[in-house]
């Protein structure tokens, strides 16, 4: 090719490039209005609760190894290391988000996390309903709403106020609590039914979760997911509280939880009735449970009763890891024939089985509606 026809085409390359760059609509770069990522963000994710649903808060408060996981063997299966989840790997919360194409839902107090568009995990092992339950050494259902309301404020910088109240009434906010709040009474040898009946002080606990549901549904959250209380009783931990029963199922433990899931049940029938646009979702965890503890191997199970870490009878002494008070465990070859990981938590088996009826279940065991209506429903 000779110098002249080499210029002409260099001339008409540059032409052509100086063309697509004024015909090509650009794909990416800020919203100048909202100064946010022009980026496409799906539904967002809340999450509200304890142990069940904690993604590792608790790393990163001070507090005691009694509700902490992130040492070894916790997340051995999945993750390859303990990220602060009491499981050996995911939880519920953790399937949920992957179904609905979400990452995984990071914890709110991790250094350095600032980006909110697909929610927040505010969740805390050993928190109750009530301000009181293990108080000085987790965050509580009222705390984890104020840094909820925190996220608010951030988004409003970021989307301004249209953006945001969209963005917080298209969102999906998962509550499981409750647990603690009647655990405590038979791990700490609380008086408090000295002074209350049981029915009042399951009221209270229903009272203080009403009232962060209420908070939220008016700071503009509509969509909301629930999970009953488990078979309390049953747990390893809570079989070798007492001598006499042999291993049985504590049965105040159990009755204290169907009765706080009678009332829960009853309170969101009647808030949806209450409250305009108000959908949830009620799992019951309690059933589902139960089931795998009687029949295991309906499930894939081999062992229902006893944890894979720990020491003991059922293996229900809270010492999985060896950094608690008791310092012994044993620990299980395959988590996958356990339904439970730990004395009082699950394994990830058993978590994917029960976010598995959340999503697509049938109504006998999870409604109104399910969480997959929920991050579809506008």
């Amino acid at each position: 090719m000779g110098r002249l026809s080499r210029v002409f085409l260099v001339f008409f390359l540059d032409i052509y490039v100086v063309l697509l760059i004024l015909i090509t609509p650009p794909v990416c770069g800020s919203n100048t209005i909202t100064g946010s990522p022009s980026k496409k963000h799906g539904v967002a994710f809340f999450i509200f609760g304890d142990s069940f649903l904690d993604a590792g808060n608790n790393n990163y408060i001070n507090t005691t190894t009694l509700d902490q996981a992130n040492f070894w063997p916790y997340g051995e299966t999945y993750f390859k290391f303990p990220t602060g989840r009491f499981s050996d790997g995911r939880l519920i919360s953790d399937f949920i988000a992957e179904y609905a194409n979400l990452p995984l839902i990071p914890p709110f107090l991790q250094p350095g996390f600032r980006h909110y568009y697909d929610g927040v995990n505010f969740a805390s092992s050993g928190a109750g309903a009530l301000v009181e339950t293990f108080q000085g050494s987790v965050i509580d259902l009222k705390t984890q709403l104020r840094y909820y309301k925190e996220v608010e404020a951030w988004l409003r910088k970021k989307l301004g106020n249209v953006g945001t109240e969209v963005t917080l009434s298209k969102a999906v906010y998962l509550v499981s609590i409750g647990s603690n709040d009647y655990l405590s009474l038979s791990l700490t040898n609380s008086t408090i039914l000295n002074s209350y009946s049981q029915s009042q002080y399951i009221e209270m606990v229903i009272g203080n979760l009403t009232a962060v549901i209420k908070d939220i549904y008016g700071i503009g959250g509509r969509k909301f997911g629930f999970i009953n209380l488990p078979e309390l009783g049953c747990m390893p931990g809570m079989r070798i509280i007492k001598q006499e029963t042999k291993g049985k199922c504590l049965e105040e433990a159990s009755s204290l939880a169907n009765l706080h899931n009678k009332a829960l049940s009853k309170l969101l029938k009647k808030l949806s009735k209450q409250f305009k646009g108000f959908k949830y979702s009620l799992y019951d965890l309690n059933t589902n449970l139960r089931r795998r503890i009687i029949h295991p191997s309906h499930y894939g199970f081999k062992d229902g009763k006893r944890a894979c870490c720990g020491t003991g009878e059922f293996r229900g002494v809270f010492s999985c890891g060896g950094k608690r008070i008791v310092k012994e465990y044993q620990l299980c070859e395959n988590p996958n024939h356990h339904v439970f990981w730990d004395s009082y938590h699950l394994t990830e088996i058993a978590y994917k089985q029960f976010a598995d009826e959340m999503w697509t279940g049938p109504h006998t065991v999870v409604g109104p509606y399910t969480m997959k209506d929920l991050f579809l429903a506008h």
